[in-house]
């Protein structure tokens, strides 16, 4: 497998700006409260300010995109369930019966499922012209991994573009990436494993529910997946190589999105790979990222410390889906709400604290 050389990243603006930083910061410790006292709700607000490059933070007519594929990996047995649970899944998302759903409707997010790779004909099935269904599948499925590159390199490079196209002129400015792959778990350790050099036994969880035996399989089938493209160490390689086709467009659409300065507000372990993987192929892409949650899956928090990332909630959550995402994303609200609508000490007339 060649190098894959082709791919040309956006450019993705640097948003340190120490006077903005400043003015954020004054703003923030002129409310009437004590310095500090809203916590993490006050660093929140500061860090979307910086996104978004103003003193007044808002959002609008925030989208989540439910990215869903298969993995060829999955008939070794990797994962707990078939891979046609991801279909069924997909067909349940377009239902609105999905946690992710439920979710979405809860706070107003729109929701939209993109078949980046799903083992299954969509076009012949009662939901063809379903309105939150987007077609942007590459293949029916990556390839199987242990025996071959999961994507060819024609492949990995129409993936990332088609999750750029995903983003591109979509409404709003915060963008949540979801999924939906049985098996995708796999995919996402092998990547940490490669691009974070961390030993692929500590990347491994049970995903959608393995047993201690089932466990210790998956890891002995992952082991061999990285021994075999132990030539695949760029980005672009590893991601063709090892990745999977939702996650694969899921990076795309981060870049993008990134590129066009939205807020991303980052779900769990397999959306934080797609970050890593995007990070990796456009610095700067993870400036613009705020994590939702910590994932019981293990590889998590091997993600995280690499992102130098701090998750706002911790809920014992691992389902996917971008659904942690949606759960935090009130947190953000309430961030921009405290920032452009509470009170100075000036503006109420309240004595400030004695220098």
């Amino acid at each position: 497998m060649l190098p894959l050389t082709t791919f040309t990243a956006p450019i993705i603006a640097n948003i340190e700006n120490n006077e903005l930083r400043q003015q954020l910061q004054q703003i923030i410790d002129s409310k009437t409260k004590p310095l500090g006292a809203l916590g993490r709700l006050e660093t929140l607000a500061l860090q979307l300010g910086m996104i978004q490059g103003t003193t007044t933070p808002h959002i609008n007519q925030p989208q989540i995109r439910v990215f869903a594929a298969d993995h060829g990996l999955t008939k070794h047995g990797t994962s707990a369930y078939p891979s046609a649970v991801t279909a069924q899944m997909v067909y349940n998302f377009l239902q609105g019966g999905a946690a992710i759903n439920v979710l979405a409707r809860q706070h107003n997010i729109e929701l939209k499922v993109v078949d980046a790779g799903v083992d299954a004909d969509f076009a012949n099935s009662p939901f063809k012209d379903h309105p939150q269904l987007l077609d942007y599948k590459v293949r029916c499925g990556s390839r199987d991994a242990l025996t071959e590159p999961a994507m060819t390199e024609e492949e990995c490079l129409a993936t990332l573009e088609n999750g750029m196209k995903v983003v591109k002129g979509l409404a709003g400015n915060l963008l949540i990436v979801g999924e939906m792959g049985i098996g995708n778990t796999s995919a996402a350790s092998l990547l940490l494993a490669r691009l974070g050099d961390v030993p692929i036994a500590d990347c491994i969880g049970r995903g959608t529910g393995l047993d201690d035996a089932g466990l210790q399989h998956k890891t002995d089938i992952l082991t061999q997946v990285l021994a075999r493209h132990n030539e695949a160490q760029s980005p672009l390689d590893a991601l063709a190589a090892l990745g999977g086709l939702e996650i694969a467009m899921m990076a795309g659409a981060l870049i993008q999105a990134a590129s066009e300065r939205r807020i991303l507000l980052i779900d769990g372990f397999i959306a934080s790979s797609a970050l890593l993987a995007a990070e990796r192929l456009a610095p700067g892409v993870a400036q613009y990222a705020i994590f939702a949650h910590h994932s019981v899956e293990p590889g998590h928090a091997h993600l995280l410390k690499l992102l130098n990332a701090e998750p706002l909630l911790d809920m014992g959550m691992r389902l996917g889906e971008g659904s942690g995402a949606a759960l935090a994303y009130p947190l953000l609200q309430s961030a921009c709400a405290i920032i452009n609508e509470m009170a100075s000490f000036s503006d109420a007339g309240i004595s400030e604290q004695n220098s």
